[in-house]
Parts: C-alpha cells; sequence; structure tokens
C-alpha cells in the first residue's frame, strides 16, 4: 500500500485529503469522510515522545480501520531520535501507508516545546527530524508545514527546499505563518510557488470551505492534491462536492436537514462504539453536534440543548423534537 500513495500523487488525478486534525480527525470520522470521497486520511497528530513511553492516549491516537487505507500517522516532537523511534515503533505495530511530520501546529502548549511549527525557527532541525524519521522506517515521509514562524522567517520555498533535501517524499503546505494562527487569507501564491520549486508532489491545503474551492485551488495552483480542514467540520459531504468540482462534474447539493441528522447520528454512534468510555465519546462528541446544526433554523437553541446531551438517546430525543417542531419528516417510519 505504501507505493500507492506515491503513485497516487504523482498521476493525473487529484486526490482528495482528510487533513489531521486534533480532536476531529477520529477513526470514525476519517471513516465517514473516506464514505464521501476522501482519498487519503491522516490521523490526529501523536507526540512521539507518548508513543515511545508507550501511554494509553498515544495508542488509542494510532488505531485505525483498514477501510480507511491509505491512511498516514502523523507525528510530532522536537528530537530527532525519539522521532525515529517513534517512527519506526508505529510502521512496526500498525503498518500505515506513510508517516506525516507535523511542522505546522501552531497552538502554544507545542510550540513551547519547539513541536509543530516550533521547528520552523529552526530548518536545521527541522532536516535532522525528517532524515532520522526517513531513515527509521520503509515508508513514505510527508512533511506538513506552514509558510514560516512569523512574518520574519516567512519563506515556504526555503522550507520546502530544505525538506525535500532531508528526504521528504511529499509536502503539505499551509500558506500561513504560525503568527498568523488561522487569520487573514491562506496565500494560495505560495503554494504555486511551491509547486514550482520542488520535485516532489505539493498538497495544498487552506482555505477549501466549499466544493469549488477545492478546484480553484488545483487550478490555479497546480497542486498535486488538496486537503480539507475545517470545511470538513460537519461538513464531511464537502468531499463529494469537492470530488465533482475536481472532475467537471455537476456539484451535488447541500443535504437536507433529514439526511444531515441521519449522517450526524451516524458518525455519533460510531464515535461511541470507539471509545472506551460512551459518557466520555458524547461529551466530546458536542462539537460536532454544533457543527452539524449550524445554519439551522433556530440552531443556536438546538445547539444550546445539544451541547447539554450526556448520552445518545438525548441526542436522537432532541433530533427528532426539532424534526417535529419544523415539520420536517421523521427517519422512524
Amino acid at each position: 500500500m505504501a507505493t500507492d500513495l506515491l503513485t497516487l500523487l504523482n498521476g493525473d488525478f487529484t486526490p482528495l485529503y482528510l487533513a489531521p486534525q486534533a480532536g476531529v480527525s477520529e477513526s470514525p470520522f476519517r471513516r465517514l469522510c473516506r464514505r464521501f470521497g476522501a482519498d487519503v486520511v491522516v490521523s490526529e497528530f501523536v507526540s512521539a515522545a507518548g508513543i515511545v513511553m508507550g501511554t494509553p492516549r498515544s495508542k488509542d491516537y494510532l488505531r485505525f480501520d483498514e477501510a480507511e487505507r491509505p491512511i498516514g500517522i502523523q507525528i510530532f516532537g522536537a528530537d530527532p531520535a525519539i522521532m525515529a523511534d517513534a517512527a519506526a515503533f508505529v510502521a512496526d505495530t500498525y503498518g500505515p501507508d506513510f508517516i506525516d511530520i507535523n511542522f505546522g501546529c501552531p497552538v502554544k502548549k507545542v510550540v513551547k516545546r519547539n513541536g509543530g511549527s516550533g521547528c520552523l525557527r529552526d530548518l536545521d532541525l527541522v532536516q535532522r527530524i525528517i532524515r532520522a524519521v526517513d531513515g527509521a522506517t520503509s515508508l513514505p515521509t510527508t512533511v506538513k508545514i506552514r509558510s514560516g514562524f512569523d512574518a520574519a522567517t516567512r519563506d515556504p520555498v526555503a522550507i520546502g527546499l530544505r525538506c525535500q533535501d532531508a528526504g521528504a517524499q511529499a509536502i503539505c503546505i499551509h500558506p500561513r505563518t504560525r503568527s498568523d494562527m488561522y487569520t487573514g487569507q491562506a496565500r494560495w501564491s505560495e503554494i504555486r510557488d511551491l509547486v514550482d520549486a520542488l520535485e516532489i508532489p505539493v498538497i495544498g491545503n487552506g482555505d477549501v470551505h466549499a466544493g469549488d474551492d477545492a478546484r480553484r485551488m488545483r487550478d490555479e495552483t497546480g497542486c498535486a492534491a488538496v486537503m480539507i480542514a475545517r470545511g470538513s467540520h460537519g461538513d464531511p459531504w464537502i468531499f463529494s462536492q469537492a470530488r465533482a468540482a475536481l472532475d467537471g462534474e455537476p456539484i451535488p447539493p447541500e443535504p437536507d436537514v433529514d439526511e444531515r441528522f441521519s449522517i450526524c447520528l451516524e458518525h455519533a454512534r460510531n464515535a461511541i462504539a470507539f471509545e472506551s468510555n460512551p459518557d466520555r465519546a458524547i461529551i466530546d462528541f458536542r462539537k460536532h453536534l454544533g457543527w452539524y446544526t449550524k445554519g439551522l433554523p433556530d440552531g443556536r437553541r438546538l445547539r444550546t440543548e445539544l451541547y447539554q446531551s450526556v448520552s445518545l438517546q438525548d441526542v436522537e430525543r432532541l433530533l427528532e423534537g426539532y424534526r417535529s417542531e419544523q415539520a420536517i419528516p421523521s427517519l422512524v417510519s
């Protein structure tokens, strides 16, 4: 399966990636997005130190289903030796299709330990990490970067060339700096600059919120693949819409409320089944409930009630009640 990823990225077809997103890109959501047309999925980012220490939470992050392939496990850390050990363990124990290195996370608690986008302050370190990880497994090593740590260090081409030289076999860029966080507009022109400068495939990421955005990104940048992150929140069908746009087909309409609720409940049931603690699972799932109900008439009141739910039965009751109030046919015949 490992070579399939590189074949996919180097072909005429434009694959769609589900981005690695902490607290979002868990196995149930990855499987749902695969069903809607995501071609490649990536795990939530996992601490290399946590993997090496064998923490239970790290093990939970590493689980995946065969139906998710091709899948990458994304790891983060600032110690090349620990990153190499973690990569080797993941490859030998879990057998994903590739190992992805996170050089993009802007979250303070990660950056302060020099992980994620914090590594971009030291490109020599970035190269040592890539070489260590690439040398530790036979799997493809890919990386996810931002355009720089801040405005003063913004130089995506220089970063990309260093990554390529160190052995990265594909690179994903979110063209914002760490200082930008998620503000402003992603500079897609920097994706194009990277495509023009590198020999390895470039995956574009940033501001893909609708199916046609994926087509525009590909057409404007020439990227080998398109990665969707926040645009997938409560909207896994964005992948079917993006695929249609990329293929020049009519874009499917948004699902109606009944279908949206059906998808939401499928996701919720799978999330509860996946977690060892059902009570914790439904609490963690509340953010998805907010996303699935965004934009609905009287949705704020519904979300307020859903955020208090403590069981799947609560969720089902509230969604059924909303259907009745809005005169929407029930799923139950």
